[in-house]
């Protein structure tokens, strides 16, 4: 394989730039594999690359994948604590709606395992819950009016998606005139649920908020009127993401995988692309899967369009600390912990601005190689958000003694104007420059996104979608197509 492009030419004498593979086409009459690169081996970019492995296309794709990390997965990792226990961190699980995660997991020889969402919010008398009429606090009866209001309004912002996708929630609770308690003490800990990242509920986009209860695709939870939430929907929970993820690499025929191999820099000619690696090896491709976060794809492209810089710029990024740990005295004093619910998550808003919030997890409740088997302290994870907003975070008041890990993450908030800038936009941006785009970032920040991103990136590229037999998973991908690359299906 050449480390540089070649430059044929014409007749007439014009310089043409043709990669290798391209080369090997014109001189020896056959068509070469088509040379991928995917810059990222997390959820998308092995998505992708398991596509384009697949037996159907033997012999299409010549895949090269470059990760700057040592391991697949991105955020998706599994972590082997002081105390012995395995964990995954970074990601848990999901619903069972994720149809296109489990079948590739499934193919992978690995199937997920049941869990209930049990959730408890705020502390003492401001705590309220998932677990139905039985558990009903006394926050629920008081805002019972509020609630019932909010379950139309719902309807309302679901009706008019196209105007309110630009609307925060923050907007619609004033717009209609909520109390104060109802939005502090209900909905931005429902919104830091499911879109915490960067601690920027208040600015997340009310219409997404209302596909969670409205969207056939979407729902977790059916809207109840008396008590805003009332069920423990089913979820899974992965098994051990390290094994899943490292199985990508064993069971994905040609494809090459790169570990501790970041790009310098890409450089895109109108006939393929030049990949430079920190150690200033160069190789070529005829296209580019940039499956890595929107800063790293700005950073790296030598020269990015007018429409990418705006794009791709107006993906917001915060950097939030996971510690995970064994103090249950500090998860008393700022959760309401009962272990006879056997809650799973927990969320605490700030004494001083409820807009500002921590999450945390019993792992133990959740995580199925630790369910039932696990006989040491409860393993909980705190996760503090926004790292401009440390001067909040309780994270010194956890013992010392009692920490097991701490690990930082760099995520995007769902903010209206992601939603209003860049969601919309994405698809001007697929295939130019022999380019595609793919990542959680395209849309919100889920797993089933991203996985879904890197199918539709490989599929532009003439692999075929692999679950046409599965209704939903079907659904899922077309709507992405659609969003994303202009309905090309």
């Amino acid at each position: 394989q050449s480390n540089t492009d070649q430059t044929h030419f014409s007749s007439s004498g014009t310089a043409t730039y043709i990669p290798p593979t391209m080369e090997a086409h014109s001189a020896g009459g056959q068509a070469a594999p088509k040379r991928v690169l995917i810059v990222g081996a997390g959820a998308a970019g092995t998505a992708a690359a398991w596509s384009m492995s697949r037996p159907e296309h033997a012999g299409k794709f010549d895949v090269h994948v470059w990760e700057a990390a040592s391991v697949n997965g991105g955020v998706a990792t599994t972590t082997r604590l002081p105390n012995g226990a395995e964990i995954n961190d970074g990601v848990q699980g999901g619903s069972v709606a994720y149809r296109n995660t489990l079948l590739i997991h499934k193919d992978l020889g690995f199937d997920p395992v049941p869990v209930h969402m049990k959730v408890s919010f705020g502390l003492k008398e401001s705590s309220w819950n998932n677990h139905g009429a039985d558990k009903e606090t006394e926050l629920v009866r008081r805002l019972r009016n509020d609630i019932a209001k909010f379950g139309r309004v719902l309807r309302t912002i679901n009706k008019w998606e196209k105007v309110f996708i630009l609307v925060p929630i923050s907007r619609v609770l004033k717009m209609w005139n909520f109390s104060q308690d109802f939005g502090d003490k209900m909905i931005y800990p429902l919104t830091a649920l499911f879109f915490g990242t960067g601690n920027q509920t208040p600015h997340v986009s009310s219409a997404i908020i209302a596909r969670v209860f409205l969207d056939p695709d979407m729902r977790l939870f059916d809207y109840d009127n008396e008590r805003l939430l009332s069920q423990t929907p089913e979820m899974f929970a992965f098994r051990k993401l390290g094994e899943i993820y490292a199985a990508f690499s064993d069971k994905c025929p040609g494809v090459t995988w790169c570990h501790n191999r970041p790009v310098q820099s890409i450089v895109r000619g109108p006939r393929g692309v030049q990949a430079t690696d920190m150690k200033g090896t160069t190789e070529s491709f005829d296209s580019l899967i940039m499956a890595c976060d929107a800063e790293t794809a700005l950073k790296v492209l030598d020269d990015p369009s007018f429409m990418e810089r705006k794009v791709l710029g107006n993906v917001k990024y915060y950097d939030d600390v996971t510690i995970t740990h064994s103090d249950t005295e500090y998860m008393n004093k700022y959760y309401e912990v009962d272990p006879a619910m056997d809650d799973t998550y927990f969320i605490h808003s700030d004494e001083q601005d409820a807009k500002k919030l921590t999450m945390s997890f019993n792992l133990t409740n959740y995580q199925p190689q630790l369910r039932g088997s696990w006989s040491g302290d409860p393993i909980y994870q705190t996760i503090f958000l926004n790292k401009s907003q440390k001067s909040s975070w309780t994270i010194d008041e956890i013992d010392k003694d009692k920490v097991l890990l701490e690990k930082w993450w760099h995520q995007f908030a769902h903010t209206w104007k992601h939603f209003a800038f860049t969601v919309p936009f994405v698809r001007f941006l697929q295939s130019k420059k022999n380019t595609l785009y793919a990542g959680a970032y395209t849309l919100f920040n889920t797993h089933e996104v991203a996985v879904i991103s890197g199918l539709a990136a490989a599929h532009r590229l003439g692999a075929q979608y692999p679950f046409k037999h599965d209704k939903l998973a079907y659904q899922q991908f077309e709507l992405y197509m659609q969003v994303h690359h202009g309905g090309k299906i």
